[in-house]
């Protein structure tokens, strides 16, 4: 594998998710590009976006999330690696878990549960109500 100058753990994390999906390296094709919007003169002069292509899955990716094209390649790799495995595993993978979280999160409240809620907060501002210090005259 390859030291894209970040922590062992998270190396060794991708190295495990690229052993269990069964990707290899030989089946990557990889091109650095330069990248577009804004950076100015670092933009101009590196080429920090990176471009993976996993032959066997035709899957693509572009990266040009940091300024170095270390990183890109690091965070381009686990990006083709959670795209792998949603795709072998569909409805289990963790990032598809991941944003149906959020989507339940954010899904409105029916009325029961609402009211259910709100009788809960009643509840409990009337027991820190009943806490306080009476005050005397």
């Amino acid at each position: 594998m390859i030291d894209f100058g970040i922590s062992i753990s998270k190396q060794q994390l991708l190295q495990k998710k690229f052993e269990r999906f069964n990707i290899k390296e030989s089946d990557i094709t990889e091109k650095f590009v330069h990248s577009s919007g804004h950076g100015g003169q670092n933009l101009n002069k590196v080429a920090t976006c990176v471009y993976l292509k996993h032959i066997p899955t035709s899957i693509e990716i572009k990266c040009q999330k940091y300024r170095t094209q270390l990183l890109n390649r690091y965070a381009a790799r686990k990006m083709l690696a959670d795209m792998i495995e949603s795709k072998i595993l569909g409805e289990k993978s963790e990032r598809v878990k991941e944003i149906e979280k959020i989507r339940r999160q954010k899904r409105k409240r029916s009325k029961r549960a609402k009211e259910k809620m709100l009788d809960n907060k009643k509840i409990n501002s009337e027991k820190k109500q009943n806490r306080k210090r009476p005050e005397y005259l």
